[in-house]
Order: structure tokens, then C-alpha cells, then sequence
């Protein structure tokens, strides 16, 4: 492994931050004025990160076979300089798309999308509170102006998508993958809708009955344990949302996912699809081991499409896209608030998982120091362009051209944007 030594030196002195490492025989490679530490156990893992494979780095390192001292910030910064180019994978060969489609169908039973949800969402309700903002919101959040805090940009987004949906008093609101019920709650308290929830998450369930109980909300209000492809169709919705929910759904269910959008919501109505997309047009995965990282540790059956291709399926299903906004950088912002919030408390983070029970009790460490790459390798990746973020606002054309503001409209959407924005 001697011969990996010039290579990696080379490497590190090409970096943007200086680091060191601390190789398994205790020798030591190091810029001056290092800022992270990189200590090595296995030279099979060095080799790793000769072969600027940093996925399988931090794997390593969630395995405990390295050992990371330093900021985060840091360790992004000199990780972008490690990857060879835009790592983002692309691949147009007709095989592999037969063979990642005949993955996706596989993937995706009601069975297995329950028990990925859980493995993400059911970790612990104490970890998520120690990094989220007091809502609970984990999806990306709306910076509308530089100055918001966490908290306020979540309930900036929050009243970004009612607004957007145009959502009225009495009106019936379904919110596909609710979470921890910020979004139905924000509906039901500021707007008066009539609000139904669901999630495959069992946490975010129980979570989210108690705040109606809390706040006296049974009467309109109401959160199910139910995938969507069960939801019942005999009374469709005014408007439905479904925010961080579409990345779970699977490229082959694409069809079945938005055809059941489509019978669920009534003619004239609206449909909010927030969701992250892929930054390339043929994505594949990220790569250098980025991706099947994620797909380990963190989102089994994860599948990132690109904004067209979600586009499509939205159009071949009946549906019309009447608004598609990026909230990339926002994303990206929002990560970086998470990740700062749960490097400021390891040590109660890794307290909440070890009295957890379950896997993450017996897992802690491992866990904790998956999400921590997680949180930050994720805010380089939107900060990058490698993954983007898009809200997609959609109608469901009732096919009377003299329904709406302007004749041919077809449903309430006023075809400007003014109401968005002006209170």
C-alpha cells in the first residue's frame, strides 16, 4: 500500500481546506494548518480514498473503521475537492433503465414501502427534535427573505404551499405523507379547511393525533396509517399536497401514483407535488459511492427522477402543470441549518438513541454518524446543482371553459401569480 502514499499527498494538497490523515501504521500526512483529521485503521480503506471513492469513506467511517475529527463544513468543503467532476451518474443505456425499472417495481410493494418508511422516519422522535425546528418540519424550507431563522422559513414554506393551493374554509384538503402534521395543522388552524392526513410512518402517526387532541382539533382534522394507493376515491378532495412523499414512490409506480392523485382529487381542484429531483436529465444515482451510501444507511428505496420526467407522468395522468417553482439553494440552506443544529449537540443526540430501544439503541453510534453525513453531504449536493428541489403545482381541468378568472381556466387557478404573494 506504499504506493497509495504520493498519490493521496498529491491529492491532499489540491484540496480546498487542509487536511491530515493518520495512517493504520500510525505514521502521518498532513497539510499545514490541517483542519480535519482523517485516522485510518484498514489500508483497504485508504485505498478507498485513493480511488476518490467517498461514499464507501463514509461508510467506512459509519462502520468505525476511520475517524473524523473537525467541523462538518470543513469535511464537505475538502469532499468536494475529492470528487472527480459532477458525480452525478447518468446512464442512457436501454438495459440498465429495463433493469433499475424491474428494481423500482420490486421495490415498491405496499409491504416494503412501509418498512422503508419506517426504517427512515421511526429512528426516534427525540433525535428529529433535537435538529428540526419546533414544528417538526423535514422537508425543505422557504427562505423567502435572507433573515429567517429555521422556524420561520418552515412556516414560511407552510403558508407558501397554502397559498399556492388557494386553500378556503369548509373546503375538504388531503395531505399526502403529513409527517410529523405541520402542513395539516398549518392548514387546518390558518385557512379552516377540513383536513385529512396520511403517513406509513407509526412515530409521526401517534405524533400527530396527540396534537389534534391537543389543540381540539377532532372535529375537522384527522390523521390515517394508510399508503396512498389505498386511499378511498367515493369523495374526492378540493385540494391535495404532497410534500417530501413523491421521492418514495418509485419510478415504475409513477403511473399508479399520480393516476390515484387524479381520482382522488376533484374536477377543478389543485395538487401540490413538493419533492427532490435529480440535477441530471438521466440520473442514475449520485456516485463515487454517494448514492449507494444513502441508499444503505439512510433511504432505502429512495428513487430521484428528473423535473421533466415528473412533469410527464403529471400530464400523462390528466393532470395539467400550472406553476413548477426551484427551491434549490433554499434546500440546501435548510440541510446546513440541521446539520449545524445537530453538531452542536452530539452528545444528546447519541444520549436520545441509545434510550430509544429497537436498533437505533443497539446502533447509536452508527446512526448518529450516518445522519451526520447525511444532513451535510446532502446540503453540498443541493448547493452543487447534483439534486434540485421543485414545488409543482397541478390542476385537474374540469373541461368547462367558462369555470374560472379567465375563460378557459377550468379550474380556480387564476393563471397569475399575484396571489401568491400579495396578502
Amino acid at each position: 500500500m506504499q504506493h497509495l502514499i504520493p498519490k493521496i499527498e498529491s491529492q491532499l494538497a489540491s484540496l480546498p481546506v487542509p487536511i491530515a490523515l493518520e495512517l493504520p501504521d500510525g505514521r502521518r500526512v498532513a497539510q499545514a494548518g490541517a483542519r480535519v483529521t482523517l485516522a485510518f485503521k484498514e489500508w483497504a480503506v485508504l485505498a478507498k480514498l485513493a480511488a476518490r471513492q467517498v461514499g464507501a469513506i463514509g461508510e467506512a467511517y459509519v462502520e468505525g473503521k476511520v475517524q473524523i475529527e473537525g467541523a462538518m463544513r470543513d469535511l464537505i468543503d475538502a469532499t468536494v475537492g475529492m470528487l472527480p467532476g459532477n458525480p452525478a451518474e447518468t446512464d442512457t443505456g436501454w438495459w440498465s433503465r429495463l433493469q433499475r425499472r424491474a428494481k423500482s417495481h420490486g421495490s415498491h410493494s405496499l409491504r416494503k414501502d412501509a418498512a422503508q418508511i419506517e426504517f427512515h422516519y421511526d429512528v426516534s422522535d427525540d433525535f428529529y427534535a433535537l435538529w428540526l425546528d419546533p414544528r417538526r418540519v423535514y422537508s425543505c424550507a422557504y427562505y423567502r427573505t435572507p433573515d429567517l431563522t429555521l422556524a420561520q422559513a418552515q412556516e414560511a414554506k407552510l403558508d407558501h404551499i397554502c397559498r399556492k393551493l388557494m386553500l378556503q374554509p369548509g373546503e375538504r384538503y388531503l395531505d399526502i405523507g403529513s409527517g410529523w402534521g405541520a402542513l395539516l395543522l398549518w392548514a387546518a388552524e390558518h385557512y379552516g379547511v377540513d383536513a385529512t392526513g396520511i403517513t406509513l410512518s407509526k412515530n409521526q402517526h401517534a405524533h400527530v393525533q396527540r396534537l389534534i387532541e391537543e389543540k381540539g382539533l377532532q372535529g375537522r382534522v384527522r390523521v390515517e396509517l394508510r399508503d396512498y394507493r389505498e386511499v378511498p376515491t367515493d369523495k374526492p378532495f378540493d385540494k391535495i399536497s404532497s410534500v417530501g412523499m413523491f421521492e418514495h414512490v418509485g419510478a415504475a409506480n409513477m403511473p399508479t401514483y399520480f393516476r390515484k392523485i387524479h381520482a382522488l382529487l376533484k374536477p377543478g381542484g389543485l395538487v401540490m407535488n413538493h419533492g427532490i429531483t435529480s440535477g441530471e436529465l438521466n440520473y442514475r444515482q449520485l456516485g463515487a459511492g454517494m448514492g449507494d451510501f444513502i441508499e444503505k444507511y439512510i433511504f432505502p428505496g429512495g428513487e430521484l427522477l428528473h423535473v421533466t420526467h415528473v412533469l410527464r407522468e403529471t400530464a400523462a395522468a390528466g393532470l395539467e402543470m400550472v406553476d413548477t417553482e426551484s427551491l434549490r439553494p433554499h434546500y440546501a440552506r435548510t440541510l446546513w441549518a440541521w446539520s449545524d443544529a445537530l453538531e452542536a449537540q452530539l452528545d444528546a443526540a447519541r444520549e436520545v438513541l441509545q434510550r430509544s430501544g429497537g436498533r437505533q439503541a443497539e446502533n447509536a453510534e452508527r446512526v448518529l454518524r450516518a445522519y451526520r453525513l447525511y444532513l451535510a453531504g446532502s446540503a453540498m449536493s443541493f448547493e452543487q446543482g447534483w439534486i434540485s428541489l421543485h414545488q409543482m403545482l397541478s390542476t385537474k381541468p374540469d373541461g368547462n371553459v367558462e369555470h374560472g378568472v379567465l375563460r378557459g381556466a377550468q379550474s380556480v387557478y387564476p393563471f397569475a401569480r399575484d396571489y401568491i404573494y400579495n396578502k
